[in-house]
């Protein structure tokens, strides 16, 4: 695969008045929180936890009729079933709304979806059978905010129905008898972007501090909120959502939680992952334990992620653990063949501005990650599906630049069902449809997208020689965390560095390893996955880089991370370059 040429957008310097707020920041950090538009003290004073803005759950619309009706169902010995979605986000939400029912005295009981069989969201059939199983209360994790129909199915067969969900709204809203989600037009809630378990959290949250004070259940509840916040942690980071105001809390409090690791399934599958859980970052959610979760929905059952965060015994978590990391290989080497077929399908330059490729053998539990490293490779929104009979089964990955869920919105009538959010999509259509769609979309997009929107680009947070580059500055760097969607992790560009050594290393040779210098200290670097640059380099470069310790037999030294190298002066102009 060629490398796709990226244009490094430098960052605008932090004006002197913004400076003079926070004097005792580190320049570069100042720099940092300015490109993040942290710019005011109290939004500094937060984003360091130093203050929390109110977290009040009943400021969210739904929430005090939710605990009113679920309380009531306790009270009354009316069976509740949780009804999940299959990914890492709506099997934390599960267990977090599983454990909240139990702990108040609630019979309860867990539905996941399979995502062939059944496909995302809430289906008719399903509610059918809970319905037979003696279910009264059916409450929505995750999923719901466009199930118009299976909402109505619901009430229909005498379903109570509550609706907690954090996805894009359409032109309805179901007719649930309670609906939950912070993106509601007539919300006041001060932040929206929850996950889906940050959503369940703030109902679990409520019925918890409710409880306090008028008890229902029929013995003493121990369970605490921070006894979730592990759940809130791992299901935000992995399904991608920003990591600022709320979120940024939660998570915060949450990786305290999974250091702790009081959870049977979080050591195991730390273990699994090559991980101290006392190292478990935001990065390791996002690259070793979300992908671990996500590989049970993609190729069996959801089920089984479920069960090892609910492991009582180590033995039990252990196993399960094991499965999935099985799971997760296979996941690995099924994503990788479909991701070269689908390049060879569409070239190294295809034409349209959104790409659309579909087959009959593709699992249907890799599309969405085979849709994300075609947006990556191609810097454009991708569609990838399944064709199964009559009907094409699928998701999307876009760029910022398009909102992938609206545009669905303006094809709804080519779909049987879709839903998600700006990012990313799922979606059913007939295979009829599909040349339509396509056709449909790209109208969309080249009425919204502009040719540079296409050019792949890299944020940079701050220019610096190498020479400031030390553990002190690491040191800084770190109480960003944690770090993610709409709070990277921070991008330096270092000009003009001498290459005084280039090899490729790795089992297959995938990384090009570099030795770097500025004249007055020399660094290792990685560039990760860059072994297709195989022309030699020229001797004086411009590197994109994160700022990282390698630990290799107990030493220690710093090691730049690369993103992107460009001859010296391509990305850092000569009048740009510090003195």
């Amino acid at each position: 695969m060629t490398i796709i040429p990226t244009q490094w957008e430098l960052p605008s310097p932090v004006p002197p008045h913004v400076r003079a707020r926070y004097p005792h920041l580190h320049p570069i950090i100042q720099q940092i929180l300015y490109n993040r538009g942290v710019t005011e003290p109290d939004d500094v004073a937060e984003f360091f936890g130093q203050r929390t803005r109110s977290d009040d759950p009943f400021r969210l619309i739904g929430v005090t009729e939710a605990v009113t009706r679920l309380r009531r169902a306790i009270q009354q010995g009316r069976a509740i079933a949780v009804y999940g979605d299959f990914d890492a986000d709506g099997v934390t939400s599960t267990a977090v709304m599983v454990q909240t029912l139990r702990a108040l005295g609630a019979q309860v009981t867990p539905y996941i979806p399979h995502r062939v069989d059944e496909g995302y969201g809430l289906n008719t059939g399903a509610l059918e059978w809970l319905k037979s199983q003696g279910i009264r209360t059916v409450v929505t994790v995750d999923c719901g905010i466009r199930a118009m129909e299976e909402v109505a199915f619901g009430k229909a067969i005498g379903l109570e129905m509550i609706i907690t969900d954090h996805h894009s709204i359409g032109s309805e809203v179901p007719d649930a008898d309670v609906v939950v989600n912070p993106k509601l037009p007539e919300s006041k809630y001060p932040f929206r972007d929850f996950a889906g378990v940050g959503v369940a959290f703030k109902l679990a949250q409520a019925l918890l501090r409710v409880e306090a004070n008028s008890p229902v259940a029929p013995k003493p509840v121990t369970l605490t909120e921070e006894d979730l916040l592990d759940l809130v942690a791992l299901g935000t980071v992995a399904d991608i959502m920003p990591l600022v105001g709320e979120n940024r809390i939660l998570v915060q409090r949450g990786l305290e939680a999974l250091r702790a690791a009081h959870r049977p399934g979080i050591r195991a599958l730390a273990q699994r992952s090559g991980l101290d859980p006392r190292e478990i970052d935001a990065t390791a959610i996002g690259f070793r334990l979300g992908p671990r979760l996500n590989a049970a929905g993609r190729l069996e059952s959801a089920v089984l992620a479920y069960n090892l965060l609910m492991a009582t015994t180590s033995a039990q978590a252990e196993e399960i653990a094991y499965q999935l990391d099985m799971l997760n290989r296979q996941r690995q080497a099924l994503t990788n063949e479909a991701v070269q077929w689908a390049i060879r399908e569409l070239g190294d330059h295809p034409p349209e501005h959104v790409l659309l490729v579909a087959r009959d053998d593709l699992n249907p539990g890799i599309a969405g990650l085979v849709a994300s490293r075609l947006k990556e490779h191609y810097f454009r929104p991708a569609l990838v599906a399944h064709l199964n009979g009559d009907a094409a089964r699928g998701s999307a990955r876009s760029i910022p630049q398009f909102h992938i869920t609206h545009a669905l919105d303006q094809c709804a009538e080519l779909l049987i069902r879709y839903g998600g959010h700006a990012a990313a999509a799922g979606f059913t259509l007939p295979i009829d449809n599909l040349p339509q769609l396509r056709r449909c979309l790209n109208a969309i997009a080249a009425e919204q997208i502009r040719p540079a929107d296409l050019i792949k680009s890299l944020d940079i947070d701050v220019i610096a020689p190498l020479r400031e580059l030390d553990y002190a500055l690491l040191n800084k760097l770190q109480e960003l965390e944690p770090t993610g969607s709409a709070n990277p992790r921070p991008v330096i560009a270092i000009p003009d560095l001498l290459v005084k050594g280039q090899y490729l290393v790795g089992s297959e040779g995938k990384h090009l390893k570099l030795r770097l210098s500025d004249g007055v200290v020399t660094f290792d670097a990685i560039a990760f996955g860059q072994a297709q640059r195989t022309e030699p380099l020229p001797m004086r470069v411009d590197v994109a880089a994160y700022l990282t310790e390698n630990v290799w037999r107990d030493r220690r030294s710093l090691q730049l991370q690369i993103l992107d190298i460009k001859p010296a002066g391509r990305g850092v102009p000569p009048e740009l370059r510090p003195a």
